[in-house]
């Protein structure tokens, strides 16, 4: 009984919903900070003003590059009911202000106009994208010329806990930065650099279109 509840909470990773997916979502904002905040830190350089933030889960790091970015705009988009709400509420000043809104949409069909997007981010998704290199494809037709498109999970693809989580949650794929980057390539991205933390199985990719 205690293994089928906690089968059915690591499940919420994938589509929060009800209520062990509210709690699911206030454990990823808290949870997964100092890896997205790691990721953030290969942004230096980047100077975007559209910015959209796919998967965005309870909002946090929305709110996040909306203060890091004080001149940008961020759209932010996750297929979960709950974790719209989520990230919503988190970013309700921000989204009066005019400068977020918070979509419940699908990767694979993304609401943007073709080359409106300067830089694309997504924390802890892309193992539940559904196909990886025609989602990027997506994600390749709404950034502009010279955008970025940044890539950060917690698993390199190899780590035993990550793979024992893939068994678990139905639909999860941990890649490893080689299939990463040969997907983002095959989806038109021509410059791919990735950086591995030291001592954790952490990965933060990074593309130009």
């Amino acid at each position: 009984m205690i293994m089928g509840l906690y089968k059915k909470f690591v499940n919420q990773t994938r589509k929060p919903e009800g209520f062990l997916g509210k709690m699911m979502v206030n454990g990823m904002n808290g949870g997964h900070a100092k890896l997205a905040d790691w990721g953030m830190a290969h942004l230096d350089g980047v100077d975007p003003v559209k910015i959209a933030e796919l998967g965005c889960g309870g909002g946090r790091n929305t709110a996040e590059l909306l203060k890091r970015y004080t001149k940008a705009t961020v759209a932010a988009l996750d297929y979960s009911e709950v974790s719209v709400e989520k990230a919503k509420t988190l970013n309700k000043d921000m989204i009066a202000a005019g400068r977020c809104e918070v979509i419940q949409g699908n990767v694979a069909e993304l609401p943007f106009e073709n080359s409106s997007l300067d830089l694309a981010t997504a924390f802890e998704t892309v193992y539940f994208w559904p196909g990886l290199e025609n989602c990027f494809t997506e994600v390749c037709r709404v950034l502009k010329t010279g955008g970025t498109f940044m890539i950060c999970n917690e698993s390199d693809g190899t780590d035993e806990t990550s793979l024992k989580f893939e068994e678990l949650i139905e639909g999860m794929k941990c890649y490893t930065i080689e299939e990463i980057t040969a997907a983002l390539k095959a989806a038109g991205f021509s410059d791919v650099k990735s950086d591995h933390y030291n001592g954790k199985p952490w990965i933060t990719v990074i593309a130009r279109k």
